[in-house]
């Protein structure tokens, strides 16, 4: 999975978390995750998406992302074990999760795009 703006780009080795279960599990209980990897949340179709750390012990940040593949919101440096709702907007198909403080170094922000097949054929970034 890649990503991309004016900052330039990067690429992710992600799991992906695509039904219920795995959703609901997410990263807890890990005591690492490895600098250019990450957990890549999708769901059955754009809506209102809400997290948190609950069980989580490493600190995240968390990618928002609209059916078209591009960043709405980003939230830096989630808490471990934090039970507070971090809302993602609204009209979010997919969510990136990466090691804490890596997409303010990236640079990453709204506006980035990804590249995944999840966006099909009307993203804004298209697998060829």
């Amino acid at each position: 999975m890649f990503l991309r703006g004016p900052w330039g780009s990067a690429r992710f080795t992600v799991e992906i978390a695509d039904s219920i279960g795995e959703r609901a599990r997410g990263l807890m209980h890990r005591e690492s995750l490895p600098k250019s990897h990450g957990m890549l949340f999708i769901y059955p179709r754009p809506s209102v998406v809400s997290f948190w750390m609950k069980n989580t012990l490493i600190p995240l940040d968390m990618v928002f992302l609209d059916p078209r593949g591009v960043v709405r919101h980003v939230h830096h440096m989630a808490v471990p074990g934090d039970r507070t709702p971090i809302p993602g907007g609204k009209d979010i198909l997919v969510v990136l999760e990466i090691n804490g403080g890596l997409a303010r170094a990236l640079g990453i922000s709204p506006g980035s795009e990804m590249r995944h097949p999840a966006f099909g054929s009307g993203a804004a970034w298209p697998c060829t």
